[in-house]
């Protein structure tokens, strides 16, 4: 499998304890309190961990993200942007 195009390769699947959903978002930000509501509810029920950062202290997350915040990464990689919909993020945790 070395020398296959990455497309055709099956990553691993991963349990929800190994997944990591980020919030990027800013202070004072309704919707980003209501993706961190969402995001607690299933990371709790799943055992997912979950971190927050602020887009105002980081200079490339602002650059990439301002226009969308809130904005959820799960490993890294964008998932959801404004509004966070709890089901189609347990089944990305669950895959």
């Amino acid at each position: 499998m070395a020398g296959m195009s990455p497309i055709f390769r099956r990553s691993e699947k991963k349990s929800p304890e190994e997944r990591l959903v980020t919030l990027v978002g800013k202070p004072g930000c309704h919707l980003c309190d209501d993706a961190q509501e969402v995001i607690e509810k299933v990371c709790g029920e799943l055992g997912a961990s979950w971190e927050k950062k602020d887009i105002t202290q980081d200079e490339e997350l602002y650059r990439l993200y301002w226009e969308q915040i809130p904005v959820v990464l799960v490993d890294g990689a964008q998932h959801d942007f404004w509004k966070v919909n709890e089901d189609r993020l347990r089944r990305a945790l669950t895959g």
